[in-house]
């Protein structure tokens, strides 16, 4: 029987989240016994967890900064209508953008909020008017400039 949604996640399912949530190459044995199970129950929560989507793949933090994202620009995008054809073309021309590291469709004043990253305000500007103004559609565009990161978190609560 399939596990679907968080509310049937015990204890365990959750510690094993937020450890592996931390320490994504940790090995099964040490993840075990950080648990307290043996290996083999571990790996066959670890199995249903993934075949539940709760988890959906396993990757590495990267250092922004290093890799040329000096700064996070928060953009505000709003189209001049909101047909489901307007907003598939939007989301098709920014998922290819490699800067942008987040999209969401907002309600409220504006249809998109990104999280653009950019070497410096001339990268930031390249992006804008070579990528951004030139999508179908879109009619207004607010930048808010990052000053620091207070919390990144990768993982949502787990309660």
């Amino acid at each position: 029987m399939a596990r679907k949604d968080h509310q049937s996640l015990d204890r365990i399912d959750r510690n094993i989240l937020a450890i592996l949530a931390e320490e994504g190459r940790i090995s099964w044995r040490d993840l075990s016994d950080k648990i307290s199970l043996s290996l083999t129950p571990t790996l066959r929560r670890i199995k249903r967890l993934e075949d539940d989507g709760f988890i959906v793949g396993y990757s590495a933090r990267l250092d922004e900064a290093r890799l040329g994202g000096q700064m996070s620009v928060f953009v505000s995008v709003t189209l001049d209508k909101q047909s489901e054809d307007a907003l598939e073309v939007f989301e098709r021309h920014v998922s290819t953008a490699p800067e942008v590291m987040s999209c969401f469709l907002m309600a409220g004043g504006e249809d998109y909020l990104l999280r653009v990253v950019a070497d410096d305000l001339a990268s930031y500007q390249a992006f804008m008017t070579g990528v951004l103004t030139r999508i179908p559609g879109v009619a207004r565009i607010h930048s808010s400039f990052a000053l620091k990161s207070v919390i990144q978190r990768s993982t949502p609560p787990l309660k």
